[in-house]
């Protein structure tokens, strides 16, 4: 993977203009608007309310990591709260990504730590050690993430890439992007959408 890579620019709609898959269920969304991570996954399974898995990622996690949860069906409690927020800022971590339930809303949003999930629940997991995994391939908002997975979560949702693609797939999104800046323009100085979009058709 390159570790390297830059998705900062890049839309997920925009990546939805030609992909179909790595696309994580919409009802997953940004507790904070206007915030665009990405980077590798460091991928946690946790079942029911055993919050153990969470625990020892959060220990382990690098610097500009994305933790992707699989809650493995509950939608009851809430795994991640001001505490683990605290632990994941200052392990480095990017954001994190849950297929269900977070609490303390206000602290973090205080925090201004990125956030993706499904909505809030004041019943919360513990660590009570008898399920879950760190680093195993998962299944976060129908979609399948395995550990590295390069993740990039915006305003508009979340998609999962496969490292070794994820640079085509940007060069062209960012091509797209710019090409979208001349298509506004066109529109604002009277031409219809209808026009553009002939006349894209018939010079192709």
């Amino acid at each position: 993977m390159n570790s390297h890579l830059d998705l900062s620019d890049i839309e997920t709609a925009t990546l939805g203009h030609f992909l179909s898959d790595g696309f994580m269920a919409p009802s997953i969304q940004a507790l904070i608007p206007e915030t665009r991570v990405f980077g590798p996954a460091l991928t946690v399974r946790m079942p029911g309310d055993d919050g153990a898995a969470l625990v020892d990622a959060l220990s382990i996690a690098q610097p500009g990591q994305i933790i992707v949860v699989d809650r493995c069906g509950d939608f009851r409690h809430a795994c991640w709260g001001a505490v683990t927020t605290c632990a994941a800022k200052a392990r480095g971590i990017a954001g994190v990504v849950i297929d269900g339930f977070i609490t303390d809303r206000s602290a973090i949003i205080d925090e201004a730590f990125p956030v993706w999930c499904r909505g809030h629940s004041p019943i919360t997991t513990k660590p009570r050690g008898i399920g879950g995994d760190v680093n195993v391939a998962i299944n976060c908002g129908g979609v399948a993430v395995r550990p590295g997975d390069m993740v990039l979560a915006d305003e508009s949702g979340v998609v999962v890439m496969d490292p070794g693609q994820a640079e085509t797939f940007c060069r062209r999104a960012r091509l797209m992007q710019h090409q979208e800046i001349d298509i506004l323009d066109r529109l604002r100085a009277g031409e219809t959408l209808a026009q553009i979009t002939r006349g894209e058709k018939s010079s192709a």
